[in-house]
């Protein structure tokens, strides 16, 4: 199978110090990645990274996607070629509702069917899966959200906008048991051969209700090991420090 999306020997600075240091990954359409760290090991660095963020330079390596160099691409150009990015901190627009913003987003990614009452009906039925309020489309966005309420937004924006790929920012954190799962659900029920995710997080508790394809183990910028689940079941058991205490700093 070709390499649909790919990060080779990624270096990345902030204000001269590198953060990143010699990220390579591949994924494939269809599949499902994890990787996982503790704070501080580039995991949200390189998110934004992927996405254009202008506070981080490149100082070598490569980013591909469906043959393109991502690197050339401004930020919206990467989501209209099907990159979604999901925050582990979403930004609050008051004034801005989010029906609204989600729909001036949906006819960016679906031009050729910008139909308001088609995509209303879309959105309530998105937001019934996600066991959400009927009112939620109505409130602004991510003003006085809950931490959950916030990641099940983000899902919910994920669900309507269907990217080919997807970056999920620690879509766990501050989510109970509950929401947990039904966050998880919604995810797998995505994934297909025209779908994948990048899932970042600390905790192997939301592998209890995802089945990744692989996990990735990063510390100080680097995925110093890849796996399968068994990877995410030996950090939980163990600890990062106990079990890459020689990776070098």
């Amino acid at each position: 199978m070709s390499e649909w999306f790919s990060v080779k020997d990624l270096h990345v600075s902030v204000e001269g110090k590198e953060i990143l240091k010699g990220v390579s990954l591949t994924i494939n359409q269809g599949e499902i990645h994890t990787i996982m760290g503790p704070n501080g090991s580039g995991k949200s660095t390189l998110s934004f990274v992927i996405m254009g963020h202008p506070k981080y330079t490149v100082t070598r390596g490569t980013i591909s996607f469906q043959g393109k160099n991502v690197l050339e691409m401004k930020s919206e150009e990467r989501s209209q070629l099907g990159l979604f990015l999901s925050f582990q901190y979403p930004f609050e627009i008051s004034g801005l509702k989010f029906s609204k913003f989600l729909f001036e987003a949906y006819k960016v990614r679906f031009p050729e069917k910008p139909n308001i009452l088609a995509f209303n009906k879309e959105l309530q039925a998105k937001i019934a899966e996600l066991e959400m309020k009927p009112e939620f489309a109505q409130r602004e966005l991510n003003v006085g959200y809950s931490g959950g309420e916030k990641k099940r937004s983000e899902i919910l924006q994920l669900l309507m906008l269907q990217p080919a790929l997807a970056i999920l920012d620690e879509t766990d954190s501050g989510l109970d048991v509950d929401s947990l799962k039904i966050v998880s659900e919604a995810i797998n029920k995505m994934k297909s051969p025209t779908f994948s995710a990048l899932v970042i997080t600390h905790y192997n508790r939301i592998l209890k209700y995802l089945q990744p394809d692989h996990v990735h183990i990063m510390v100080d910028g680097k995925i110093v090991e890849s796996g399968g689940k068994e990877l995410a079941e030996k950090i939980e058991a163990g600890g990062y420090a106990a079990q890459y205490a020689t990776v070098e700093k």
